[in-house]
């Protein structure tokens, strides 16, 4: 968790990076560099109640939102000349004592609380310490919380906030929680790495949506469910198990209220169709998510749904193309409706491993961690259920659990169910208490028992359905993070060191994106071309090429004077963060086959995730009115930066 943060500060404070500026002329002004670098910006961030000036101790023009980021283009004496924009040059002066120096671009995000306590943000280091190292901290985290709330919290303790109690999703709601310092150190309870950090809150501006009526289908908290169904030749009995699963399902919640608020969709992979033109197709939607009172069509859908009657080539399938457009083309936002569908659930069920990104029949370029990323940002849940037939014997099985563990995970939780033996009967039951709990998902927010037993269930299960509900009542409620403050807070719960409080995540703008994915797209291209160790020499001066073309245009923030790959983001070079990509030297480089090809991989996943950000407006915000497009932000999960 240290060397990862260390990463993204390093990114961060990288990504003020631009070439040095010409004759500072109002519409080419730059802000000023900060001491010992060449080509990284000077950031503020504005107390509460600070005021923007026309002039040093001028006329007051605007009271500057608490926490707001600005560059400084100017010092003088106690006064600083700050705007929004590295390229818009100024837009007034502010005392340097109503504003925050910020280093980084880092902000925090919180996670979803099911498996935790809320958490407090405290004063003082000290007063976050000592509840951590209090010997009854159980029973005094109880009393805090409880007068928390009851209101009676009175700051005795050194307390300015409380996490919020439902979920915020800071790619729906943005939230600026910078991260102003931290302090690495070793949690009491288990002595593992802790990062004590100094955060700043305010909630982005915008007006909160009214709370969902409590009758009728159209605000009720309702579950979504998917299934991607691997459909070549091998699956069919396990196809007509799942049509069982659903016919169950489907008479047990007929014609009750439950009915209306659990829905079903279905997609179908197989394989390259380009290789084998008799497989039909790679990906099809066998049935669209929606809100329907008639379940009947999703049974006949699963009933109807045929197996491939060509051999696909390789025992591996393209079932991240199937999770990819269950993510992508399910209208999980029921835009026709306008009232999103609350709990999303995929649930993915094959015999065999996912295609590497490598192999040439796979449709996409986009890894699992990757693809995982993207779920979890748009509150989906991928589940597998992975038949471990006598078929995947030999290795195959260990590669598709790997793979697939790092797809199903959500929340800190991994959603992985290994049918050993590929037994049919072991498939049914497990999907059925699958597909059982997710709809006691919804008999639990409706304050109705669950049929099935929380010991049946799992503790995972049971945490998901905390964590969608949290979710939905955040989304309706209109929940933000803790209003202005300015507190310390652990990164680990206090009371249980395992589960993550708050993910940092790298702000960054629309433009800092397209240069990281310009700059992976070029890497790229020319590291295919390198096929023997003389070639791959001669890639560092070709890069250097590359950085020195890019760095004329002033919307592509990079240093095209480097000795490393990492020199084109300059901070890097100057901190401990140790990454294949941003530490390569030209010798590494050209001594190591394997290493470039495992780098080359890793670069283009990566950019095949970039570049779909980038053209999904959703992900998206406004910091400031009127912000030109590619001054938009987004707060980028840190494990999947470069």
């Amino acid at each position: 968790m240290i060397r990862h943060l260390r990463a993204i500060l390093a990114l961060a404070l990288a990504f003020g990076v631009l070439v040095a500026a010409g004759p500072s002329l109002a519409q080419t002004q730059r802000p000023l560099l900060l001491e010992g670098t060449q080509t990284v910006y000077q950031r503020v961030l504005t107390k509460p109640s600070a005021l923007l000036r026309s002039a040093p101790n001028g006329p007051v023009q605007d009271e500057l939102p608490a926490f707001q980021p600005l560059y400084v283009y100017a010092a003088q004496g106690p006064w600083l000349a700050v705007g929004n924009s590295n390229a818009g040059g100024p837009m007034g002066w502010v005392a340097a004592e109503e504003t925050v120096e910020w280093r980084q671009n880092i902000v925090g995000a919180f996670t979803n609380r099911a498996a935790r306590e809320r958490q407090f943000f405290f004063d003082s280091e000290d007063q976050l310490r000592w509840l951590m190292n209090h010997e009854a901290l159980r029973q005094v985290q109880e009393r805090l919380l409880a007068q928390a709330e009851a209101g009676i919290i009175d700051g005795a303790e050194g307390i300015v906030a409380i996490e919020p109690e439902e979920f915020v999703n800071i790619r729906e709601e943005l939230y600026l929680m910078p991260i102003l310092d931290f302090v690495e150190d070793l949690h009491p309870v288990n002595y593992e790495d802790v990062l004590l950090m100094q955060i700043a809150s305010v909630p982005k501006e915008a007006a909160r949506p009214a709370a969902p009526e409590d009758t009728g289908k159209g605000g009720e908290f309702d579950v979504g469910i998917v299934f991607v169904l691997d459909t070549t030749q091998s699956m069919e009995p396990y196809i007509a198990a799942t049509q069982e699963v659903l016919q169950n399902t489907v008479r047990d919640i007929s014609g009750t209220e439950i009915g209306n608020l659990v829905n079903f969709g279905a997609v179908g992979f197989r394989d390259s169709t380009d290789a084998v033109p008799d497989l039909e197709y790679r990906t099809k939607t066998l049935l669209p998510l929606t809100r329907r009172q008639d379940q009947t069509p999703v049974i006949a859908a699963i009933a109807t749904t045929e197996v491939a009657r060509a051999n696909s080539p390789g025992f591996n399938e393209d079932s991240l193309a199937g999770v990819e457009d269950a993510i992508d083309q399910i209208d999980w936002d029921q835009l026709g409706v306008g009232d999103p569908i609350d709990a999303r659930y995929v649930i993915l069920v094959t015999d065999a491993g996912p295609k590497d990104p490598r192999d040439p029949n796979a449709r996409s370029e986009i890894g699992v961690a990757e693809l995982q990323a993207d779920a979890e940002g748009r509150n989906i849940v991928v589940m597998t259920l992975h038949l471990k037939t006598s078929a995947g014997q030999g290795g195959n099985h260990a590669y598709a659990a790997d793979r697939y563990r790092t797809l199903s995970r959500f929340a800190g939780r991994e959603y992985y169910f290994p049918i050993e033996g590929g037994s049919r009967d072991a498939f049914a039951d497990t999907a059925q208490r699958l597909v059982t709990a997710l709809t006691d998902h919804v008999r639990v927010a409706r304050g109705e028992e669950s049929v099935l037993p929380d010991s049946e269930a799992g503790e995972d299960l049971l945490a998901l359905g905390r964590a969608m509900r949290l979710a939905y009542l955040g989304a309706t409620r209109g929940t933000q993070a803790p209003s202005v403050i300015e507190g310390w807070v652990s990164d680990k719960a206090v009371e249980s060191p395992r589960e993550t409080v708050i993910e940092p995540r790298l702000l960054v703008t629309k433009n800092e994106l397209a240069t990281m994915a310009e700059l992976l797209d070029n890497l790229v291209r020319l590291g295919e071309q390198s096929r023997d160790s003389q070639d791959a020499y001669s890639f560092f001066g070709q890069v250097r090429g590359v950085i020195a073309d890019m760095a004329q245009n002033p919307d592509r923030l990079v240093n095209p004077d480097t000795e490393t790959l990492g020199g084109a983001l300059e901070y890097l070079e100057r901190l401990p963060y140790q990454s294949q990509l941003l530490q390569m030297t030209e010798d590494r480089w050209g001594q190591s086959a394997m290493l470039r090809r495992s780098v080359i991989d890793g670069m283009r996943q990566k950019l095949t995730q970039y570049r779909k950000w980038l053209f999904d407006p959703s992900v998206w915000t406004a910091l400031y009115e009127g912000a030109p497009d590619g001054e938009l932000v987004y707060a980028m999960p840190f494990d999947v930066l470069p």
